[in-house]
């Protein structure tokens, strides 16, 4: 069977099986439209529209039939089109095919990822180019498969297509200059929904060859037509067998695709939930991975703005593509004062709307994807109505065949109810309204998604301070759903991590240069109970410390050193009240430190939340300032931590001094990244400005290793903090002396209090409650394989981003290892800031 699927695998060879029965056209007519035959002027006075259908006979693949041998028939999925009439049969994948097709692409990597970096960039140059040369039969077949608009797919998403192959052929072109420290990750499994079938297959294609991956494909299983169109016409531009694969299939087969252990980076467009699977599946493997997922995206419209303008804005947002748009404008929020006048008006823009054929050049909408996508907008609908919600809905004209739903407009909602909060993913709007800027940022940001919002204001500097307020990947000033190949796309919170587009995108498909794939081996885990217990690893019992000498008359007692746990700016005792002793290399007890559990990571993050709002809103000269104050007061005292790092670990003097002055070397270095690494402006389409800010990820949560205690301590918590972030930082659980040692350099600093609060005791004790903490954005994790598979497993619950060693070393001293530009990376999140113009000159 594998033998007899090969063909419908390798790039050479990968067509879709289409039956020979014709596509019928019958006529189309959308809403408004007359259904008699008028005079000219009649047109005239009822201004109504006609049919303009496009001819989809170039789409029906006659002249395809003679690509594939007939056995490949064996296991069939029927395509539907909008009408739910047949369009054509594709195969349904097995194992044995995903086997075939990762097996020819871990073939072509080693030879694909060798190119000349020009040579990868003509390649995509050349598809691109053979893209255009088919835009018209693709725009066809993307309409007839997933329902949207001609007009969408034609004057959208195939442009795009193309203008992201012509922009990475330039990133390939630049690898070795632009991303020299960087290597490709291997072969990448990329899977995509039915929304914007081909668009979002290129979004993932794209990066990943241009830095030298090659991919496997699973498109969505209701649309994989265009998917397999695209695999033809990478082989009609020259793309080498194996570089670019499609295995078609249900759900479960892309997870399946996702878990071969070949398999080096999973890219994911889809829904939250899916995601969190992927998360939790691929947790411990040391596959790299980016998910781009589901979004509430907020529509800000202030009494400042053009309110002509907004409704226009409303219909792009939320109705473009039946409003299958993850980014699309769901949730509407209107300064009070002018509410009623924009609901009015947009109820009139509603009457105008026209639903109706898909291959119709003249309507606004086109149908669902699927009954079951229709069925599941209806409950949210009418759970709404029962509530006691207003719905506003456009039935008028409506097609009778078909899966299609009215455009529809919800007010009269309290802020709690689920039409607000969750993603319902159709053509439904709900309105709240604000007073002031800031409770319009409140609800905006109330919510546990974060790709996109826009904000709608003639007034710049309020467009500037909501858009920077947004905890979103993308905000579009006067504007939605506009992307570009050199602006990335992706998310905060259950928005996902990671993104597509610009320089930005090109991290998900790379690795350091200097590190191998992880292939780790943690075995199974217990999740519910894994580290949970208090004390389990190491019973804090005293009498653990040297007992003491025999009492002499002359002899003074020294004075007890209590090492406290330090958050909120202070030295505080733990909440367990319990405390852990200290060894030294020979064995010997040095201290007791504080055993923390729970309580204190709860106090811990309320304390980091307290200080980060102050300290990334500050000037970036200012944190520099305060960390090389830092650097300064730690070399005054060098010999100090030298000695006591000396004690402890039992390296030579000689060897602590130079770990002390590699620490104030690495303050240095961070302090002088505090303003020198803000973002850019990208070269967009777009008339105006796109802002790229690199904003702080929030609050980060760091376990460190025991290798270089006081090194790696300050290689971890100075690059986070230099960005604007807070951290709780459990210090080597072996070794946790130095870092303790730390503390009054920074209260002699001028550190804020809650920017760096540490935590001591068990390693993976502490990283459970720090990673299951609904209220840290991030999670690094320098400790065992079994942690590590633990920290990506319970980062699922909310898509929190994580950085794991997966048991492994690296090398604190090393520039590249220590202190990279991937500490960069996960340090910041980009936002992109659209910011359009036009007072002087027609844009």
């Amino acid at each position: 069977m594998a033998e007899c699927r090969a063909v419908d695998l390798l790039l050479a060879e990968v067509s879709p099986v289409i039956d020979n029965s014709p596509f019928q056209w019958d006529g189309g007519m959308a809403a408004g439209a007359a259904s008699e035959k008028l005079s000219v002027s009649e047109i005239f006075s009822t201004m109504s529209y006609g049919p303009a259908p496009e001819n989809p006979k170039n789409a029906q693949f006659d002249f395809y039939q003679g690509h594939l041998a007939s056995d490949l028939i064996a296991v069939q999925t029927k395509e539907l089109n909008f009408r739910r009439e047949p369009l054509a049969n594709t195969i349904e994948g097995e194992e044995a095919d995903i086997e075939l097709a990762v097996k020819v692409a871990k073939g072509a990597y080693e030879s694909w990822s060798k190119l000349p970096c020009h040579v990868r960039a003509r390649h995509l140059y050349s598809v691109a180019r053979n893209v255009q040369k088919h835009q018209r039969l693709l725009s066809v077949l993307e309409s007839l498969d997933n329902g949207k608009p001609i007009r969408e797919s034609r004057d959208c998403d195939v442009p795009l297509v193309v203008r992201h192959f012509y922009h990475h052929a330039g990133w390939a072109q630049l690898m070795d200059v632009e991303m020299k420290n960087w290597k490709p990750v291997g072969v990448v499994a990329a899977i995509v929904p039915w929304n914007f079938p081909l668009m979002l297959l290129t979004w993932k294609i794209c990066p990943a060859l241009a830095m030298g991956n090659t991919v496997v494909l699973k498109p969505a299983s209701y649309t994989r037509l265009t998917a397999l169109l695209f695999a033809e016409i990478c082989t009609e531009a020259g793309l080498p067998p194996g570089v670019f694969n499609v295995v078609t299939g249900n759900g479960a087969f892309g997870s399946k695709l996702a878990m071969h252990q070949d398999v080096d980076k999973v890219a994911f467009t889809g829904s939250t939930t899916v995601g969190q699977l992927l998360r939790r599946s691929t947790a411990g493997t040391g596959k790299k991975l980016s998910l781009e997922l589901g979004g509430k995206s907020p529509f800000i419209v202030f009494d400042t703005a053009d309110l002509d303008s907004v409704v226009e804005g409303l219909v792009d947002a939320i109705w473009f593509n039946q409003g299958q748009v993850c980014s699309a404008g769901s949730r509407l929020l209107i300064q009070e004062s002018i509410a009623d006048k924009l609901i009015d008006q947009l109820k009139q823009r509603m009457q105008r709307l026209r639903v109706g054929d898909s291959l119709d050049k003249g309507i606004d909408m086109g149908a669902l994807v699927d009954e079951s996508q229709k069925k599941t907008i209806v409950e949210y609908v009418e759970q709404a109505r029962s509530e006691g919600a207003e719905v506003y809905q456009m039935c008028e004209g409506m097609p009778q065949k078909g899966i299609f739903y009215p455009p529809t407009l919800i007010t009269h909602v309290n802020t709690v109810s689920r039409v607000v909060h969750e993603e319902i993913f159709g053509p439904v709007l709900v309105a709240l309204t604000f007073r002031t800027a800031k409770e319009a940022i409140a609800l905006a940001n109330n919510s546990p998604y974060g790709l996109a919002g826009s904000v709608w204001t003639e007034n710049l500097p309020l467009a500037l301070e909501v858009a920077m307020s947004l905890k979103a990947g993308a905000v579009w000033v006067n504007g939605h759903n506009m992307f570009d190949a050199a602006a990335g796309f992706g998310g905060y919170k259950e928005s996902g991590f990671g993104r597509d587009g610009g320089k930005e995108g090109l991290y998900e498909y790379v690795r350091p240069a200097w590190e191998e794939r992880p292939r780790p081996n943690p075995g199974e885990i217990q999740y519910n109970t894994f580290a949970a217990v208090h004390g389990a690893d190491l019973p804090p019992i005293p009498g653990q410390m040297a007992k003491p000498k025999l009492l002499q008359i002359d002899a003074v007692p020294s004075i007890d050193r209590t090492y406290k746990v330090y958050y909120g700016g202070a030295q505080k005792r733990p909440c367990s009240m319990y405390s852990r002793p200290i060894f030294d290399h020979c064995g010997k007890a040095l201290a007791y430190v504080s055993d923390c559990n729970r309580k204190d990571v709860r106090n811990a993050v309320e304390a980091a939340h307290s200080g980060a709002p102050g300290w990334g809103k500050r000037a970036a000269h200012n944190r520099a300032q305060i960390v090389y104050y830092m650097a300064e007061n730690l070399e005054q005292r060098r010999d100090e931590m030298a000695q006591n790092l000396s004690a402890l670990t039992g390296v030579k003097m000689e060897e602590a001094l130079s770990e002390v002055d590699a620490c104030v070397e690495r303050l240095f270095y961070w302090g002088a990244y505090c303003d020198k690494f803000g973002g850019t402006v990208q070269e967009t389409q777009l008339y105006g400005a796109t802002i790229m800010v690199r904003e702080p990820v929030g609050v980060i949560a760091i376990a460190c290793p025991d290798e270089n205690p006081l090194l790696s301590f300050v290689s971890l918590f100075a690059p986070a903090i230099i960005r604007g972030n807070a951290v709780i930082i459990v210090p080597s659980e072996k070794y946790p002396l130095p870092a303790l040692e730390l503390y009054q350099v920074f209260e002699t600093s001028d550190l804020p209090a809650g920017v760096v609060n540490i935590l001591t005791g068990c390693r993976d004790h502490l990283s459970k409650f720090l990673v299951e903490h609904q209220d840290v954005q991030a999670m690094w994790y320098f400790g065992s394989e079994k942690g590590s598979k633990f920290v990506e497993w319970s980062s699922a619950e909310n898509v929190k981003r994580t950085w794991v060693n997966y048991g492994a070393q690296r090398n604190w001293w090393n520039l590249q290892q220590g202190a990279g530009e991937e500490f960069l990376y996960q340090a910041t999140q980009c936002k992109n800031i659209w910011i359009p113009m036009g007072e002087i000159f027609a844009n």
